[in-house]
């Protein structure tokens, strides 16, 4: 199998979480922003990462979206499994997940790249880091505005995920669902940004137990 993806994307991440815990071997491809849209266009129809070639007889020459590949992976690779056996769980795990996509990555997203340009600019002060900085702040309108709303969404995210405070899994059970792969990738930014480490320490463990289940390196942040 081989990925196509951009190293820092929460997103792509979640798909490496999802290839890690399904223990299949893989391979990566960084691709160059601006220039993915020459190799990811003919493939999907889409610009986005990322994007999972299988490289299998029968199997689709590439699936676009961590979804998508979810889909993909759970069926062609049943065991271990991502799905859970209660059906009223499992819808609830989809829920979580695709509200924690649709709304809580793109939080997740405008609070770090707001940091990283402001009181984080130390992170990496480099001219080409804070050029791709400046670029992803004006592609998304990250305005101040717009990063007061995401920490909103990103104080009500912690409350309805307070169940991973007493038990390692969001739904419980003795083992993990969509949902909590989804929340270890996507809010895996905000290890870097000091008041979420510090607030919030619980969600930290519990990216890590995800990362390690998925034998996937850690995020920036808590791999030091």
């Amino acid at each position: 199998m081989h990925l196509l993806q951009f190293s820092t994307s929460h997103y792509c991440r979640k798909a490496r979480l999802l290839l890690g815990y399904k223990r299949l071997a893989y391979s990566v491809e960084n691709l160059t922003p601006g220039l993915h849209i020459l190799k990811l266009k003919p493939l999907t129809g889409l610009t986005t990462v990322p994007v999972l070639q299988p490289q299998q007889a029968s199997a689709p020459e590439a699936i676009a979206d961590s979804t998508a590949i979810w889909r993909y992976l759970e069926q062609s690779q049943p065991d271990p499994p991502l799905t859970l056996s209660d059906p009223e769980q499992q819808q609830q795990a989809a829920l979580l997940e695709d509200w924690l996509d649709e709304s809580i990555g793109t939080a997740t997203r405008f609070v770090y790249y707001d940091y990283r340009a402001n009181a984080g600019k130390g992170i990496d002060p480099s001219l080409m880091s804070q050029a791709v900085i400046a670029i992803v702040r004006r592609q998304y309108s990250i305005t101040p505005a717009a990063v007061k709303l995401a920490e909103q969404r990103l104080a009500m995210a912690f409350q309805v995920l307070a169940p991973w405070r007493r038990q390692p899994f969001l739904l419980g059970g003795d083992r993990p669902s969509l949902a909590d792969l989804t929340a270890a990738a996507l809010l895996s930014p905000l290890a870097l940004l000091p008041h979420y480490r510090q607030s919030q320490p619980w969600l930290f463990a519990r990216i890590t137990e995800i990362h390690h289940c998925c034998q996937e390196p850690l995020p920036p942040g808590l791999s030091d």
